[in-house]
This record gives structure tokens, sequence and C-alpha cells, in this order.
């Protein structure tokens, strides 16, 4: 039995933070985003470059998709922090080193990370083994999803204020839930205060993927599914767009893997860019 007190993160937190740390080793520069603090988090074996998931070129699209979405979100947290927001909360928060590489803009912010008790009481070790700590602005929010925890409830004991408006985040997760539980996140988001911003993922189904990456869609969906994990959700652009109108925000806007890598890549001399598959809801209250 795994002690939920020490629990390590998934494996999926786990490979999106070395991802995102072999753009920086693999890639040259311009980096989309720099992320050294992550693998210090994981602290993989020292042969963990090695790993076939890992691999330099057949990961190349899904490392540049985890970086091009990290960098949306972030660019979305620091635009919304110069317009007076001063809460952010990222559900799900796995091992985001948004805090700690960007304190400059964190600081300024009231971060809440959401996540399972085990793995986070795990990340908050780590934070305080590595010297970084907790500072006061940062607030780890352990929510038990498997016990259906109501994680608004945990999130005001915390200091959430309801009352003021926030940028929420979710990537990474909704292909794990079923649509009728997306459908009930959304409706407590939509409740938040006039202003508040979410940034959502979700994937596609297979025949609005890109035909060069349909392979590697099928590979993680496969992966998933032997972990104990599989993807249970898929999502058209108009059905996101509809579920979050219908769950009370006042806006819905489409932001497509494609329109990321125009954005982040198209300057880029080496052809790396975003594999398709992965889209984004963005939505306001």
């Amino acid at each position: 039995m795994t002690d939920q007190q020490t629990e390590a993160p998934d494996n999926t937190a786990v490979r999106t933070a070395l991802w995102r740390a072999m753009h920086v080793r693999v890639d040259p520069p311009p980096h989309v985003l720099e992320d050294e603090i992550g693998p210090q988090l994981a602290a993989p074996d020292d042969d963990w470059r090695r790993r076939p998931d890992m691999d330099p070129q057949a990961t190349r699209g899904f490392r540049a998709a985890m970086v091009a979405r990290a960098r949306f979100v972030e660019d979305l947290v620091t635009e919304q922090a110069d317009r007076g927001v001063t809460q952010y909360v990222i559900l799900g928060a796995g091992l985001d080193s948004f805090a700690q590489r960007r304190p400059e803009v964190a600081s300024r912010l009231r971060v809440f990370e959401v996540d399972q008790p085990g793995p986070q009481a795990w990340k908050r070790r780590r934070l305080v083994e590595l010297g970084y700590g907790i500072p006061d602005w940062l607030h780890l929010v352990p929510v038990d999803f498997e016990a259906s925890e109501d994680w608004l409830k945990q999130l005001a004991a915390a200091g959430f204020d309801s009352s003021r408006p926030a940028v929420i985040v979710s990537t990474g997760v909704t292909m794990y839930l079923t649509k009728d539980a997306t459908a009930a996140t959304l409706r407590q988001i939509a409740g938040l205060a006039p202003g508040s911003t979410l940034a959502m993922t979700f994937l596609l189904p297979t025949d609005l993927v890109d035909a060069a990456d349909r392979p590697g869609l099928r590979a993680s969906e496969e992966g998933a599914r032997a972990s104990g994990t599989p993807f249970l959700s898929f999502y058209t652009p108009q059905e996101m767009s509809a579920l979050a109108l219908e769950a009370g925000f006042k806006e819905s806007r489409h932001v497509s893997g494609a329109s990321l890598a125009e954005r982040y890549f198209a300057d880029r001399t080496d052809g790396l860019r975003p594999s398709s598959g992965e889209d984004l809801l963005l939505a306001t209250t």
C-alpha cells in the first residue's frame, strides 16, 4: 500500500516536467520556456535522458507542445496580473514550477496549487529540501478528488477570496475525467467573481488530429491505459466551447495548438513544432 503522505507524483507529472527540461537541453535557443527546476523537483534517476519517452527525436513534437502550453499559461497569468488580478489557481498542479521560476510575477499574486494530498506533500518536502521553501504567497491546497472533496471549499479554507477575480488553469487533466465531471468543474468556476479567466486544455478526437500525429496519440492512449489512468474524454472545440457557455461563462474562445505554434515557433530554423491533438479553452466569467 502506498503511503499517502509520501506518494510521489504520477508518471504524467514527471514526464511533463522532464520534457520541459529536455527542451532546454536538446533544442537550440531561443527557448520557448526555460525550466530547470522541474527535474530538480522530480529527482529522476541519473540516466533519465535515456528513457524511451525522452528520446529527443521521437518526442520532439510532444516536448514542444508541453512548453507551448506552459508558455501560453504564463503569458496569460502575467497579462492578468498586470491588469490587477491577484489570485492564480492551478488545478492538478503536479510539478508546476512557475512559483519558483517566475517569482517576480508570482510574488505579486496569491498562488494556489491544488493537488492530491500525497503527491502534494511529496512536493512540499522537495521544495523545502531544495531550499525554495513555501513563501507566504504560495498556498499548497491538498484536495482528495478520489474522495469527492469539494476543491472550492478547500481553496476558501486556504485563503482564496471568491469575491475577487482569479486566473484558473487546468492543463492535462480533462482527458482523465468524464464529461460530466468536467461540466461540473466548469459550473463551479463559472460561479467565481466576474472578470475571472479559465484556461483549460482538452484532447481532440482522433479525426481532428493531424495524420502524422495520430500514431503518437494512440501510443499515449495505450500508455495511459496500461498505467491505470485511461483517457476518458475527447472534445471538439465546438463541444468544449458549448460546455463552457452552458456552465455559465460569459465568453468562450478556442485556442488551437496551431495558433500556439505560430505564436511561439514561427521563426525557428530547426523545424521544431508542437504536435497537434491538444487545444485550449479560454473562458471568462
